[in-house]
Protein backbone atom coordinates (compact mmCIF):
# COMPACT_ATOMS: atom_id res chain seq x y z
CA UNK A 1 0.00 0.00 0.00
CA UNK A 2 1.25 3.38 -0.83
CA UNK A 3 -0.57 6.92 0.94
CA UNK A 4 0.03 10.20 -0.44
CA UNK A 5 -1.77 13.13 1.39
CA UNK A 6 -2.78 15.62 -1.20
CA UNK A 7 -2.48 20.00 -0.47
CA UNK A 8 -4.15 23.25 -1.32
CA UNK A 9 -0.79 23.59 -4.09
CA UNK A 10 -0.47 19.97 -4.92
CA UNK A 11 0.50 20.28 -8.86
CA UNK A 12 1.06 17.46 -11.61
CA UNK A 13 4.90 17.35 -10.69
CA UNK A 14 4.43 16.89 -6.80
CA UNK A 15 1.89 14.21 -6.68
CA UNK A 16 4.35 12.52 -8.37
CA UNK A 17 6.86 13.34 -6.35
CA UNK A 18 4.77 12.55 -3.32
CA UNK A 19 4.41 8.99 -4.74
CA UNK A 20 8.13 8.62 -5.57
CA UNK A 21 9.07 9.88 -1.81
CA UNK A 22 6.90 7.38 -0.42
CA UNK A 23 8.61 4.47 -2.18
CA UNK A 24 12.36 6.31 -1.65
CA UNK A 25 13.23 6.62 -5.44
CA UNK A 26 16.98 7.54 -5.45
CA UNK A 27 16.17 9.56 -8.07
CA UNK A 28 12.82 11.71 -7.26
CA UNK A 29 14.97 14.87 -7.00
CA UNK A 30 16.67 15.45 -10.25
CA UNK A 31 13.84 13.84 -12.25
CA UNK A 32 11.72 15.50 -14.60
CA UNK A 33 8.26 15.21 -14.73
CA UNK A 34 7.91 12.78 -17.32
CA UNK A 35 10.66 10.67 -15.47
CA UNK A 36 8.67 10.96 -11.97
CA UNK A 37 5.55 9.78 -13.61
CA UNK A 38 7.55 6.87 -15.03
CA UNK A 39 8.92 6.21 -11.95
CA UNK A 40 6.14 6.27 -9.62
CA UNK A 41 4.62 3.50 -11.95
CA UNK A 42 7.69 1.58 -11.79
CA UNK A 43 7.70 1.81 -7.87
CA UNK A 44 3.82 0.54 -7.72
CA UNK A 45 4.69 -2.27 -9.62
CA UNK A 46 7.78 -3.46 -8.67
CA UNK A 47 6.60 -3.24 -5.05
CA UNK A 48 3.17 -5.30 -6.54
CA UNK A 49 1.22 -2.61 -4.25
CA UNK A 50 -2.40 -3.31 -4.79
CA UNK A 51 -3.96 -0.15 -2.92
CA UNK A 52 -3.16 3.13 -2.91
CA UNK A 53 -4.76 5.44 -0.40
CA UNK A 54 -4.70 9.33 -1.87
CA UNK A 55 -5.70 11.57 1.40
CA UNK A 56 -7.20 14.76 1.45
CA UNK A 57 -8.57 14.85 -2.30
CA UNK A 58 -11.05 18.04 -1.32
CA UNK A 59 -8.12 20.74 -1.91
CA UNK A 60 -8.24 19.57 -5.47
CA UNK A 61 -10.14 22.49 -7.03
CA UNK A 62 -11.20 21.20 -10.58
CA UNK A 63 -11.94 24.70 -12.03
CA UNK A 64 -8.05 25.43 -11.30
CA UNK A 65 -5.69 24.28 -14.17
CA UNK A 66 -3.30 22.42 -11.33
CA UNK A 67 -6.89 20.94 -10.08
CA UNK A 68 -7.61 19.98 -13.07
CA UNK A 69 -4.73 17.90 -14.01
CA UNK A 70 -4.24 16.36 -10.66
CA UNK A 71 -7.74 15.39 -11.19
CA UNK A 72 -6.99 13.81 -14.83
CA UNK A 73 -3.85 12.26 -13.33
CA UNK A 74 -5.21 10.30 -10.76
CA UNK A 75 -7.89 9.04 -13.77
CA UNK A 76 -4.84 7.86 -15.67
CA UNK A 77 -3.13 6.40 -12.53
CA UNK A 78 -6.28 4.34 -11.97
CA UNK A 79 -6.62 3.34 -15.30
CA UNK A 80 -3.11 2.30 -15.78
CA UNK A 81 -2.26 0.70 -12.57
CA UNK A 82 -3.38 -2.77 -11.00
CA UNK A 83 -4.22 -1.13 -7.70
CA UNK A 84 -7.80 -0.27 -5.67
CA UNK A 85 -7.45 3.67 -5.13
CA UNK A 86 -8.94 4.96 -1.78
CA UNK A 87 -9.69 8.68 -2.24
CA UNK A 88 -10.46 10.48 1.36
CA UNK A 89 -12.17 13.69 1.40
CA UNK A 90 -14.49 16.05 3.71
CA UNK A 91 -17.48 16.96 1.17
CA UNK A 92 -16.24 16.21 -2.00
CA UNK A 93 -19.87 15.92 -3.55
CA UNK A 94 -20.48 19.38 -2.22
CA UNK A 95 -17.31 20.64 -3.53
CA UNK A 96 -18.02 19.41 -7.01
CA UNK A 97 -15.29 17.17 -7.11
CA UNK A 98 -17.61 14.19 -8.46
CA UNK A 99 -18.87 16.67 -11.04
CA UNK A 100 -15.05 17.91 -11.93
CA UNK A 101 -16.67 21.47 -11.22
CA UNK A 102 -18.97 21.07 -14.71
CA UNK A 103 -22.33 22.06 -13.95
CA UNK A 104 -25.60 22.20 -16.10
CA UNK A 105 -25.97 20.28 -19.06
CA UNK A 106 -21.93 19.72 -19.15
CA UNK A 107 -22.27 18.01 -15.89
CA UNK A 108 -22.69 14.28 -17.62
CA UNK A 109 -19.31 14.48 -19.12
CA UNK A 110 -17.82 14.33 -15.70
CA UNK A 111 -16.04 10.87 -15.15
CA UNK A 112 -14.82 11.38 -11.98
CA UNK A 113 -19.18 10.39 -10.69
CA UNK A 114 -18.65 7.30 -12.77
CA UNK A 115 -15.24 5.91 -11.62
CA UNK A 116 -15.73 6.32 -8.28
CA UNK A 117 -18.04 4.84 -5.48
CA UNK A 118 -18.82 7.27 -2.58
CA UNK A 119 -18.56 5.62 0.99
CA UNK A 120 -19.72 8.08 4.11
CA UNK A 121 -18.43 7.60 7.36
CA UNK A 122 -20.47 9.36 9.80
CA UNK A 123 -19.34 9.85 13.23
CA UNK A 124 -20.16 6.85 16.09
CA UNK A 125 -23.60 7.32 17.58
CA UNK A 126 -25.19 5.76 20.43
CA UNK A 127 -28.61 6.04 20.66
CA UNK A 128 -29.05 2.73 19.09
CA UNK A 129 -27.63 -0.55 20.39
CA UNK A 130 -26.23 -1.22 17.35
CA UNK A 131 -24.30 1.81 17.40
CA UNK A 132 -23.23 1.35 21.02
CA UNK A 133 -21.87 -1.91 19.85
CA UNK A 134 -19.59 -0.25 17.37
CA UNK A 135 -18.16 2.47 19.62
CA UNK A 136 -17.24 0.18 22.29
CA UNK A 137 -15.36 -2.16 19.49
CA UNK A 138 -13.43 0.89 19.03
CA UNK A 139 -12.54 1.31 22.51
CA UNK A 140 -11.57 -2.77 22.82
CA UNK A 141 -9.67 -1.85 19.61
CA UNK A 142 -8.07 0.76 20.64
CA UNK A 143 -7.28 -0.86 24.45
CA UNK A 144 -5.60 -3.32 22.68
CA UNK A 145 -2.86 -1.38 20.92
CA UNK A 146 -1.79 0.75 23.71
CA UNK A 147 1.46 0.03 25.85
CA UNK A 148 1.21 1.96 29.18
CA UNK A 149 3.33 0.26 32.34
CA UNK A 150 -0.47 0.15 34.81
CA UNK A 151 -2.62 -0.75 31.26
CA UNK A 152 -5.24 -2.94 32.55
CA UNK A 153 -7.94 -4.97 31.35
CA UNK A 154 -11.12 -2.25 30.91
CA UNK A 155 -8.61 1.21 30.87
CA UNK A 156 -10.28 2.59 28.03
CA UNK A 157 -13.70 0.37 27.47
CA UNK A 158 -14.16 1.55 31.34
CA UNK A 159 -14.50 5.43 30.09
CA UNK A 160 -16.62 4.57 27.23
CA UNK A 161 -19.59 7.22 28.10
CA UNK A 162 -16.53 10.01 28.99
CA UNK A 163 -15.09 9.40 25.79
CA UNK A 164 -17.96 9.83 23.84
CA UNK A 165 -19.09 12.85 25.77
CA UNK A 166 -15.17 14.22 25.08
CA UNK A 167 -15.32 13.65 21.22
CA UNK A 168 -19.02 13.14 19.95
CA UNK A 169 -18.28 10.19 18.30
CA UNK A 170 -15.87 11.62 15.94
CA UNK A 171 -13.14 9.43 15.11
CA UNK A 172 -10.47 12.20 14.57
CA UNK A 173 -11.37 13.81 18.05
CA UNK A 174 -10.97 10.40 19.39
CA UNK A 175 -7.40 9.66 18.29
CA UNK A 176 -6.30 12.87 19.21
CA UNK A 177 -7.46 12.89 22.60
CA UNK A 178 -6.13 9.08 23.08
CA UNK A 179 -2.72 10.13 21.55
CA UNK A 180 -2.30 13.15 23.60
CA UNK A 181 -3.53 11.39 26.91
CA UNK A 182 -0.86 8.64 26.24
CA UNK A 183 2.09 11.33 25.77
CA UNK A 184 0.50 12.76 29.40
CA UNK A 185 0.13 10.08 31.24
CA UNK A 186 3.99 8.64 30.21
CA UNK A 187 5.38 12.17 30.59
CA UNK A 188 3.67 12.74 34.04
CA UNK A 189 4.56 8.97 34.95
CA UNK A 190 1.13 8.12 35.60
CA UNK A 191 0.90 5.24 32.40
CA UNK A 192 -2.56 5.23 32.60
CA UNK A 193 -5.34 6.46 31.33
CA UNK A 194 -7.95 8.02 33.48
CA UNK A 195 -11.05 10.36 33.26
CA UNK A 196 -9.02 12.79 35.29
CA UNK A 197 -6.24 12.59 33.49
CA UNK A 198 -8.12 13.13 29.97
CA UNK A 199 -9.59 16.36 31.41
CA UNK A 200 -6.42 17.98 31.33
CA UNK A 201 -5.96 17.55 27.84
CA UNK A 202 -8.05 19.68 25.39
CA UNK A 203 -8.38 19.03 21.58
CA UNK A 204 -10.28 20.17 18.96
CA UNK A 205 -12.52 23.12 19.29
CA UNK A 206 -15.83 21.76 17.86
CA UNK A 207 -15.86 18.60 20.55
CA UNK A 208 -14.96 21.19 23.28
CA UNK A 209 -18.56 23.37 22.38
CA UNK A 210 -20.18 19.85 22.78
CA UNK A 211 -19.03 18.75 25.58
CA UNK A 212 -21.47 20.47 28.07
CA UNK A 213 -24.93 19.39 26.07
CA UNK A 214 -23.81 15.61 25.95
CA UNK A 215 -22.48 15.95 29.66
CA UNK A 216 -25.74 17.00 30.62
CA UNK A 217 -27.17 14.18 28.78
CA UNK A 218 -25.61 11.50 29.93
CA UNK A 219 -25.51 12.79 33.45
CA UNK A 220 -29.68 12.94 32.42
CA UNK A 221 -29.66 9.06 31.84
CA UNK A 222 -30.80 10.93 28.39
CA UNK A 223 -27.89 9.04 26.58
CA UNK A 224 -25.83 6.01 27.80
CA UNK A 225 -22.66 4.08 25.67
CA UNK A 226 -23.99 0.36 28.13
CA UNK A 227 -26.08 -1.88 25.33
CA UNK A 228 -29.33 -2.19 26.37
CA UNK A 229 -28.54 -6.34 27.45
CA UNK A 230 -26.27 -4.82 29.87
CA UNK A 231 -28.20 -2.14 31.89
CA UNK A 232 -30.02 -3.36 34.93
CA UNK A 233 -33.53 -2.46 34.08
CA UNK A 234 -33.18 -4.35 31.33
CA UNK A 235 -31.58 -7.02 33.22
CA UNK A 236 -34.63 -7.26 35.71
CA UNK A 237 -37.19 -7.26 32.85
CA UNK A 238 -35.49 -10.17 31.27
CA UNK A 239 -35.82 -11.65 34.71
Amino acid sequence: MFRVGLTSNTTLRTLKRMICEFYGHPATDRANAAQLASHAVDCVLSCQTRVGVIDDVHFIDPRRTDGLNVSNHLKWLASELPVTFIYVGVGLAERRLLAEGLAGDTAVLAQTARRWTRLQVPPFEVVSDAGRGHWHSLLKATERQLVLARQRPGMVVGLADYLFERTSGHIGSFITLITRGCYKAIRGGEETLTAGLLDQVRIDEASEQARRQLAAAFAQGRLTTAPSASRPAAKAAAS
